[in-house]
């Protein structure tokens, strides 16, 4: 089935589309890393204490796998209506087309959201054990950030993509967790 309309998913994404999909594949994204390098004011934490959340942030040599969607036919605009709803409500991200590689071999173009390095909530560089301690105890309006961290990173490791810094986070935030009793 061929579609006219991709979407890539590295996050929130891969586990909650959020919108008709005819098709899903793994998909490999090069020169970008995936990271949490974006402060969430909104959806995982507040502007008084900023969670974390994915981004994919440009790195040359880098690449990301994460899931390729076909959006369904005759549903193209309104899931771009969707996610920009979604994805672009603090201005973070960037909207771009990207040449992503399937798994099958096939290259295509899709919608993929990546982040401006030059905004405020931009926070690329910050050591694992800092985002530890940030997700362990932020808080949003969609909920805690451990719970986006351990959706996506179980997802991750579902689909057989391995993603060895999100697996060290998500064991080290089960940690911290636990010695506060969140």
């Amino acid at each position: 089935m061929t579609a006219e309309l991709w979407v890539f998913g590295y996050g929130s994404l891969i586990w909650n589309p959020g919108f008709a999909v005819a098709e899903r594949r793994i998909a490999r994204l090069p020169g970008w890393h995936r990271s949490f390098c974006m402060r969430s004011i909104h959806h995982r934490g507040t502007e008084a204490d900023p969670g974390l959340v994915l981004a994919l942030d440009a790195a040359e040599g880098a690449h990301c796998d994460g899931v390729a969607f076909a959006v369904a036919p005759g549903r193209e605009e309104e899931t771009l209506d969707y996610l920009r709803e979604r994805e672009l409500i603090s201005s973070a991200y960037f909207e771009t087309e990207q040449e992503i590689e399937l798994r099958d071999g096939r290259r295509l173009s899709a919608v993929t959201y990546v982040i401006d390095p030059d905004h405020v909530q931009y926070c690329g560089g910050l050591e694992l054990e800092e985002q530890a301690r940030i997700i362990a105890s932020a808080t949003g309006g969609r909920g805690p950030n451990s719970e986006y961290l351990y959706n996506t990173a179980d997802h991750l490791a579902e689909l057989g993509i391995e993603d060895a810094d999100l697996s060290w986070l998500a064991r080290r935030v089960r940690s911290l967790r636990a010695e506060r009793q969140l």
